[in-house]
């Protein structure tokens, strides 16, 4: 070994160490891998803590088999089903469960996806073409598709009706009201609307919509003007949390207009970013049309997604989640974080100065004010970040924009003692913007 040999060098004094390295275009030599790899890891360390980030809906901790599952078949591409039989086995499988969870009369109708974003634009299209086939058959014309949704949806459903030409019409929020109602929904629907969509469990608050009210008031609105107006359920937040605590609550399938459901896999599914679920009604409800037969690499491959080439390896860390929990820890799951978020939302409020809008009962999510004329949810979320955690605070959709809230979306890998660490520093950081207040807006240190 030579006096200049690389592995003598002290880590941090070679000279990639203390000169700088092109940020914006490719480098001209080589680096060595443990190199490269200190200089990136290093830099990563200024992202927040993905497990104090609490305005993510995204999963955040896996167990370490499924870490190591993932690891496996992170070289695994979902598309080469001829190549990877048994993870396209694993996906059919997923599906057919995800189908049943949902009381799905003809399980197995669906497709992975890239997180809900995607299987809300597969489901999107499926509504569109279908409206378009009932038009065509009735002799109508096709060009002036809608799609009526709150103005709480998530920005996926803006970007569907932009890119796929569909009039967006939104239900309005109201103070005190932040989920669609039946009366200002029906109001809205006409023979060109493709589909109205609920949610289980917005982005905004984490309530549910009133599925069962909208759908009853869509039957009886069909029967009496002649439509078929469908029913779109974007369970992306509450799709795997409604089935273990809420499990009398009727949204899905069972519901007859329940044409398409959409569920995040990394959401309350369990999984590291990024999967997502679609699924039908039936085969009916999935135009043959939108359904691409590929002769790839040896073999017929039916498929139907935005993306060709995408990882196979959350679908086989979603597989694992459910063969590895079933129904009985998921529902252990859900119960606890439930539990934390009401624990939570009670002792917020008691210390205050907050009020909930929504105290964690529907999903485990929690939305609330600041009562304290003083300050603002906006000071509040600054002064927990000297603290590590990440809280967001937005305002509410548009006609009460006025009114800006805080956020908190519990996590498995969230337990009762990080609950009471983020009480104690809500209360520091509340003493905080009281401060600022009474010190023109000099922070104090902790």
């Amino acid at each position: 070994m030579t006096q200049n040999d690389d592995t003598l060098q002290p880590a941090y004094a070679g000279r990639a160490m203390v000169a700088p390295t092109p940020k914006n275009k490719l480098p001209q030599g080589q680096m060595d891998p443990q190199t490269a790899y200190r200089l990136i890891h290093d830099e990563l360390m200024l992202d927040g803590n993905s497990r104090l980030n609490l305005a993510t809906f995204v999963t955040t901790w896996m167990e370490p088999e499924a870490e190591k599952l993932m690891a496996e078949t992170f070289d695994k591409n979902m598309i080469d089903k001829d190549e990877y039989p048994q993870t396209a086995e694993l996906e059919r499988r997923c599906i057919n469960i995800v189908s049943d969870l949902f009381h799905a009369p003809e399980p197995g109708v669906g497709s992975s996806a890239i997180g809900s974003s995607e299987a809300v634009m597969l489901a999107g299209m499926a509504l569109k073409w279908n409206w378009r086939s009932r038009q065509r058959a009735a002799g109508k014309p096709t060009d002036r598709p809608n799609m009526i949704m709150g103005s709480n949806v998530q920005v996926v459903w803006e970007k569907f009706c932009r890119y796929w030409d569909v009039e967006p019409r939104y239900v309005p929020m109201e103070d005190g009201r932040y989920v669609i109602d039946t009366e200002t929904t029906l109001s809205l629907v006409d023979e060109n609307t493709i589909g109205v969509v609920a949610i289980l469990g917005t982005t905004f608050t984490g309530q549910f919509e009133p599925i069962k009210d909208i759908h009853d008031a869509l039957v009886a609105n069909n029967a009496a003007k002649g439509f078929d107006t469908p029913l779109h359920v974007d369970a992306a937040s509450g799709g795997f949390v409604a089935p273990f605590v809420h499990p009398d609550l009727v949204w899905d399938f069972r519901l007859p207009l329940v044409k398409s459901i959409n569920v995040s896999g990394h959401k309350y599914g369990l999984v590291y970013p990024g999967v997502g679920w679609v699924v039908w009604r039936d085969q009916s409800e999935l135009p043959e049309d939108l359904v691409f037969h590929v002769n790839y690499l040896g073999g017929d491959m039916p498929t139907f997604t935005l993306n060709f080439s995408r990882p196979g390896n959350q679908i086989v860390a979603q597989y694992y989640n459910f063969i590895r929990l079933g129904f009985d820890g998921y529902k252990a799951i859900m119960e606890g974080l439930q539990s934390t978020a009401q624990y939570l939302a009670h002792e917020l409020e008691r210390q205050g100065p907050f009020r909930m809008l929504h105290d964690g009962t529907d999903i485990p999510v929690l939305a609330f004010e600041v009562t304290d004329p003083g300050f603002t949810c906006y000071d509040v979320s600054d002064a927990l970040r000297v603290f590590g955690w990440q809280v967001p605070a937005y305002p509410m959709p548009e006609n009460v924009q006025d009114k800006a809230v805080l956020r908190i979306v519990l996590r498995e890998g969230f337990s009762r003692d990080m609950a009471d660490n983020l009480l104690a520093d809500f209360a520091r950081a509340v003493e905080k913007c009281s401060g600022r207040k009474a010190a023109s807006g000099t922070m104090f240190s902790h």
